[in-house]
């Protein structure tokens, strides 16, 4: 296999808002219902209640909690969540949410930013912000990727395990509630950059392809504008095929050197970001004005040498390909939020606004084998991948008498996906004495068998629409009734045109030696009648829609001071529709239409008893379910770069129904201390995995008949005064977690437009859910001072392997396995004044074992190796100081 300078060398060749804020906002008497024990003798005997530092700001549907008081909400919330504040994210010293939250028991971050509960998928993951829902730019996805999401626009991350009425019913691990930054206290403005090197990639060559003059932003400048004869086709209606259409003249419009011409930079730059936040707060008379924002920017540039290999044998005793790829991503966040309050008495009124706008480009080079030849295959990729979400939030909360208070809401957000421009280029060298050309790279244009050359344009549109109204009751200091109705209306649209150009036999070998921008320039493509085909006219755009409404009744009831029943119940009705959209003058044939009509009951219950004024016992139980995802649905191939894999959605996926039930036994030892264990059980009525078919290994999706899984927790919280306000704090958590699918031999199941309907053909019986790790420990070992700004962490965590992907549907091979394994990051910040001002600074380093990313698929005797790079040790340096 070529190694990375080899792969340069070739390039010669080519280059020749917040929701209905929880009450922690509003100044409720110590007794308020959904505060376990709270202004009882239990708790006024217990010194750590008193010492703990004020609750966070919060904000989730119709939840009723103490504040005005200083409160630990780990305990006193009635069910079982974790809670980063700021000061615990600031501590973790990470970037983006997603990366803080990978310190919280039981959850692990996989890929870019998609958090994990308890090892379960992002389909059962719920992820909100303020309380509200929000949509993903990923068409893979149903959640929104949270690493972009900045820790400076976040004031504190609730994650909640066990479910409660108030909640979307698509609860599965647990949900991930975000809330912004709320009013300030005083007015600010907070000015920080930092700056950061990659070993792997920092310094070290990369591959780059010129694009647009404005791409440093972010933003397109009009380079990938639909060339005129491109976007005249597709306002025409017509199809390819009919031969109406003059393709030449559209493919002699698609390349050019600014979008396909791959060339080596020799080092590539730094990372490094910017942030400014402010606020101010005004008071007239009794009410209060306030008003926040922030804008940041950053920049980040990744390189990966990656092998990618793949089998069809059942034994993989033979290598289908075998590839190795080197390509350099720089990606580009843009974001900005701006929050407006007022407050008058115990009423507030709040409007956030929230944008991240998210590019990644992209330049590739690979090369590698094939059915085991010695023919090699050079492939070049080109591609500008570009997300935006706009999300805005009002919530009016107010306080109707001493027993009532009402809570309204409602957003709207939208997400875009754009990804314009998506070149791949494959030339071939036979290695063959009796060819002519066997010693030099060759594009024939031939679908495949002597060299290709393919470009997808594909869009994505989605908006949500969600609001509610939650209203509670204190009938007496031990006793509150809520009731609370929610909607969410989501309409997505998704796109992907796909063609390929095609050459005659007769194009001369010399001309198919020409790099990609000469060889499918203009006065080529109509010399030698190169053609242009549209590979996918059969389903290149569908429609989505979620329409659901949800009421719920929930209780909280102080039973005795010792013993508290936090219970309720949902009804959701929701029906979600996928059908293909018509695109074409002559309407296709597809089937490929999904209608989901269904509506649940879904009770809930969360029983405490603090036995001791520091201990208590919960035990919670409930139902809930797990909807397919817009992307699952779509019968449409989209092409991930991040794994290289191929994907296809299934029309006749249905919806997963759970039973979760939890005991928890906690300790809270003293201020900042607490030791927590806890065992889970969940049963799952037909669970969504992947499952991998065809010679082209496309990844589609099924419901497999059943699957249980069930596990412990445990985590320790200690501290050690050390002199003066330096303490010593040690933080670890552990998480087992075991998953088997239950598959047999008379089990059914559903694929479009695939025979087979035994579930045996898919799955297995026994093996793990896709995505789940038994193993998640995370440690964290620091010193802090809180009289001076002073922390030094050091954070281990580990997770063991988890599955991608299935072997080949109905061959016999084994899962495809991913081994995250040990990563160690030193974290380390330091206030000092200069000048008189006081300067934060902050220094990371990440991922100091080296650890390597790996996939692979072994049956004990051969393996192979589908995902493997090396993504480098980070440094980072910031500086930020407050006015």
């Amino acid at each position: 296999m070529t190694k990375p300078m080899g792969l340069a060398r070739l390039l010669l060749f080519t280059s020749a808002l917040v929701a209905p804020s929880i009450a922690w906002a509003q100044a409720t008497t110590s007794d308020t219902a959904g505060a376990p024990a709270t202004g009882t003798t239990a708790e006024t005997q217990d010194p750590a209640a008193q010492q703990e530092e004020p609750a966070p700001d919060v904000s989730v549907p119709g939840e009723i909690v103490v504040t005005g008081r200083r409160t630990n909400v780990t305990r006193d919330m009635p069910q079982v969540v974790s809670v980063l504040s700021s000061a615990d994210i600031a501590r973790t010293g990470e970037g983006d949410i997603a990366g803080a939250l990978s310190r919280v028991t039981g959850l692990s971050v996989v890929g870019n930013g998609y958090v994990y509960v308890r090892g379960l998928g992002d389909r059962y993951s719920l992820a909100l912000l303020n309380g509200s829902p929000l949509p993903s730019p990923e068409p893979l996805k149903r959640v929104v990727p949270l690493d972009i999401f900045p820790t400076n626009v976040i004031s504190s991350s609730l994650v909640q395990k066990s479910y409660s009425a108030n909640y979307p019913g698509e609860f599965g691990g647990g949900v991930i509630n975000l809330t912004t930054n709320s009013l300030p206290k005083e007015s600010f403005l907070t000015a920080s950059g930092g700056v950061g090197a990659n070993l792997v990639t920092t310094g070290h060559f990369g591959y780059v392809y010129a694009g647009g003059g404005q791409d440093w932003s972010g933003y397109d400048d009009g380079t990938r504008d639909l060339p005129p004869a491109l976007a005249a086709y597709f306002a025409s209606g017509d199809r390819l095929s009919s031969g109406t259409v003059d393709d030449q003249a559209i493919a002699g419009q698609l390349v050019n050197a600014n979008n396909s011409l791959l060339q080596r930079q020799k080092r590539i730059g730094p990372n490094w970001s910017a942030t400014l936040t402010g606020g101010t707060k005004y008071d007239v008379g009794d009410v209060s004005l306030g008003l926040i924002a922030t804008a940041g920017y950053s920049s980040k540039w990744t390189t990966r040498d990656t092998i990618q290999q793949n089998s069809l044998t059942s034994d993989l005793s033979a290598l289908e390909n075998d590839f190795e790829r080197v390509s350099t991503d720089n990606r580009v966040i843009v974001n900005g939020l701006l929050g407006l309050g007022v407050e008058f008495g115990d009423n507030k009124l709040r409007w956030t606004t929230l944008g991240v706008h998210d590019t990644i480009k992209r330049a590739r080079l690979s090369l590698g084998q094939r059915h085991g030849t010695d023919t090699d295959f050079m492939q070049q990729d080109t591609a500008w991948y570009e997300r935006q979400l706009i999300d805005t939030q009002f919530v009016g909360e107010f306080k109707l008498s001493p027993d009532w208070s009402l809570d309204l809401r409602g957003s709207y957000a939208n997400t875009k996906r754009d990804a314009p421009d998506e070149f791949t280029y494959e030339y071939v060298r036979t290695n063959a004495a009796a060819d002519p050309y066997g010693a030099y790279f060759v594009n024939r244009l031939n679908n495949g068998n002597g060299g290709d050359a393919t470009v997808s344009y594909s869009k994505l549109n989605e908006n949500l629409w969600s609001g509610g109204a939650d209203l509670t009751w204190k009938l007496d200091p031990n006793l509150s009734l809520a009731v609370g109705y929610a909607y969410l209306n989501t309409d997505r649209t998704s796109s992907r045109r796909d063609f390929q150009f095609t050459a005659p036999s007769t194009l001369p070998g010399g001309v198919a030696m020409l790099r990609p921008d000469l060889l499918l320039g203009t006065a080529i493509i109509n010399y030698y009648n190169i053609a242009l085909i549209e590979t996918n006219e059969g389903n290149p755009a569908f429609g989505a829609t979620l329409d659901n409404h949800a009421a719920y009744f929930r209780e909280n009831w102080q039973i005795t001071p010792e013993l508290s029943l936090d219970a309720g119940i949902r009804y959701e009705t929701a029906r979600e529709t996928v059908t293909p959209i018509q695109v074409y003058n002559t309407a296709g044939s597809s089937t490929a239409a999904t209608n989901l009509d269904n509506d649940y009951w879904l009770p809930s219950a969360t029983l405490t008893w603090q036995f001791q004024p520091s201990m208590q016992v919960r035990v919670s139980g409930s139902k809930t379910l797990a909807r397919p995802q817009f992307r699952e649905l779509i019968y449409q191939f989209y092409f991930d770069p991040e794994t290289n894999r191929q994907y296809r959605g299934n029309p006749l996926l249905q919806d997963s129904e759970l039973l979760n039930l939890e005991a928890r036994y906690e300790w809270y030892i003293a201020l900042e201390q607490r030791f927590t264990i806890a065992g889970f059980y969940k049963r799952i009525d037909k669970p969504i995995e992947t499952f991998i078919t065809g010679d082209a290994f496309i990844t589609s999706y099924a419901n497999a008949p059943k699957a249980n899984l069930y596990g412990a927790e445990v985590e320790l919280s200690k501290k050690w005064p050390l002199f003066g306000e330096r303490s010593l704090i040690a933080i670890a958590n552990y998480t087992f977690t075991k998953s088997k699918l239950k598959v047999d031999a008379a089990d059914r199941v559903a694929v479009y437009a695939i025979s087979s309907t035994l579930a045996t053909d898919f799955f297995k019986d026994g093996s793990p859910l896709t995505g789940q790790s038994d193993h998640l420990v995370n440690f964290q070992l620091g010193m802090e001072d809180k009289g001076s700004l002073s922390q030094q962490t050091l954070i281990l965590s580990y997770a063991s392997k988890r599955v991608t992907s299935r072997g080949l549907a109905n061959s016999g091979q084994p899962d495809v396995y991913e081994y995250p394994g040990f990563n160690l990051d030193f974290v380390v910040r330091q206030g000092v004044k200069v000048a008189g001002q006081q300067l934060d600074l902050k220094l990371e380093a990440r991922n100091l074992t080296n650890r390597k990313y790996k996939e692979t698929q072994s049956n004990g005797k051969n393996t192979v190796i589908y995902n493997r790079y090396n993504p480098g040790a980070t440094i980072n340096f910031s500086l930020s100081t407050t006015f």
